[in-house]
């Protein structure tokens, strides 16, 4: 299958401060089982290994997009910012749920970012429009697509 062709949306669940938490290769090097499960309020382990696996993720699908030259067929939309109960895998409270809707909102304004390659880091795209408008051009390509399927 060519990937030109494909279309691809991911939307990040969000993560709390993901930036913000280090880990001292010298403290972890003297932490013991129960330390790489719960380290001081943190799952170290858990967080470690969750983190990695949607980074990895990102990083070869984005790897994918860029190598066919069709980068702006894959928008990945994530909050890394998210604290308090909006950062909650379980908080469905009214007002939770009123809060997430208006990350959404903003998020939508945001620029579209993508992973650099070289980097690993996730960096906003200049000329690229926002979230937004991405969502747009996915909607009427999908849309053609389907008149073209039924003509």
């Amino acid at each position: 299958m060519d990937s030109r062709h494909m279309l691809m949306l991911s939307l990040g669940t969000g993560a709390a401060h993901k930036q913000d938490i280090k880990y001292s290769a010298v403290r972890a090097s003297k932490w013991g089982s129960l330390n790489w499960v719960y380290n001081w309020g943190n799952k170290s382990l858990f967080d470690i290994l969750a983190d990695a696996s949607c980074d990895m993720v990102d990083f070869h699908v984005s790897t994918l997009f860029q190598t066919f030259g069709c980068k702006e067929n894959y928008l990945r939309i994530q909050d890394d910012t998210l604290a308090g109960d909006a950062k909650s895998v379980d908080m469905s409270t009214q007002e939770n749920m009123q809060r997430l809707k208006e990350i959404g909102m903003e998020l939508l304004k945001e620029p579209v970012s993508r992973v650099n390659l070289e980097t690993g880091i996730f960096e906003k795209q200049e000329g690229e429009g926002t979230n937004e408008e991405a969502l747009a051009r996915f909607a009427k390509l999908l849309a053609e697509e389907r008149k073209l399927r039924h003509s």
